[in-house]
């Protein structure tokens, strides 16, 4: 809240309604608080690495890219737990013959697959590091495994960094093409002790035209603390996305039963309102890292629902600021907007 608040201005508001004035909009700010469980209801999450004598890798798992920009992370997942670098490494996944993974669903997605990526990528790493290990033509030879490090593809010591060896040099004296391990992780159970959520923040500030219950949105501002990011870019993505959800919840989307014929009204997405570019505010996100041991080896919670939630709430209590009346009906029609005559 503190960082939110920070960055959208929230200490110069004047907290009394309806007491702003651009010529015939009424302005107003509000903000809400959002949390989104951590959903432990997931199987055991697997995934295979691979890596060749030339130096290069894969892994694989059978999640799905529906936008989110999941390959990318889990390269870079798969990368880090190598150490090697990201044009080395080639992640494959969509298919179902391969290591399976949950859907990314119920903000799931990245915690998930990335716990297997992690696992699988790492088990790699340390099952070649003890062949060096135990190899006596190794510069590594005798060494404790945890006194090593894997940077650029090169096993070295930590305290002698000049001593070490490449993942190619002792696969190539024990005759090995490639090398390949396993990696699964499964999710603590749903009765954890522990307090599982996404936290958040939103903040909106809104105009209001009282005589024709319009409403703009012009600006949202938000912090998230989903855990370790693992991509900011991919992150804050989703998030903007998720926001502009929750102003579709707030003035546009609903879908009322037709008392007549039992229906919904809109029966396509021609009838149904979403938000479009001409909708859309400028978004401003922060992203507030904190330190999660429970969800997994990474600490990293999900983004997909999290930009939602608080997001109507935010816009409302900013048209609350703006007109003095409280709606408690979503979407915000005109005709729940306007001043009554």
């Amino acid at each position: 809240m503190r960082v939110a608040a920070e960055s959208f201005g929230w200490a110069g508001r004047d907290p009394r309604p309806r007491m702003r004035r651009e010529g015939d909009w009424l302005i107003g700010t509000g903000m809400a608080a959002a949390a989104y469980p951590v959903a432990f209801m997931m199987p055991t999450q697997r995934a295979r690495a691979r890596i060749y004598a030339g130096g290069d890798a894969v892994v694989q798992t059978g999640t799905q890219e529906i936008g989110t920009g999941v390959t990318t992370v889990m390269t870079q997942v798969a990368a880090d737990g190598l150490g090697l670098p990201m044009d080395s490494v080639r992640f494959e996944a969509g298919d179902t013959d391969l290591p399976n993974t949950s859907a990314a669903v119920g903000s799931s997605g990245a915690m998930m697959v990335s716990a297997a990526v992690h696992n699988a990528a790492t088990t790699l790493r340390d099952q070649l590091i003890a062949m060096a290990i135990a190899d006596s033509a190794s510069p590594l030879h005798g060494a404790n495994p945890s006194d090593v490090d894997v940077q650029d593809g090169r096993m070295r010591l930590r305290s002698r960094p000049d001593v070490g060896e490449t993942y190619g040099e002792v696969m190539g004296r024990h005759h090995l093409e490639d090398a390949e391990a396993l990696g699964s992780w499964t999710p603590p159970p749903p009765d954890t002790p522990h307090g599982l959520l996404t936290f958040g923040a939103q903040f909106a500030e809104v105009a209001v035209d009282p005589e024709f219950g319009l409403v703009r949105v012009r600006r949202m501002n938000a912090a998230f603390a989903p855990g370790r990011v693992l991509n900011p870019k991919t992150a804050r993505s989703q998030l903007m996305g998720g926001m502009l959800w929750g102003l579709g919840q707030a003035l546009l989307e609903g879908n009322p039963m037709d008392p007549r014929t039992g229906r919904w009204s809109a029966t396509s997405l021609g009838d149904y309102l979403v938000p479009v570019n001409a909708d859309a505010p400028d978004v401003t996100i922060d992203l507030v890292e904190v330190r999660d041991e429970v969800v997994g080896p990474l600490g990293a919670k999900g983004v997909g629902e999290i930009g939602q939630v608080g997001a109507a709430a935010a816009i409302s209590n900013a048209v609350f600021h703006a007109t003095g009346r409280r709606i408690r009906k979503l979407p915000m029609t005109a005709e729940l907007v306007m001043d009554p005559p």
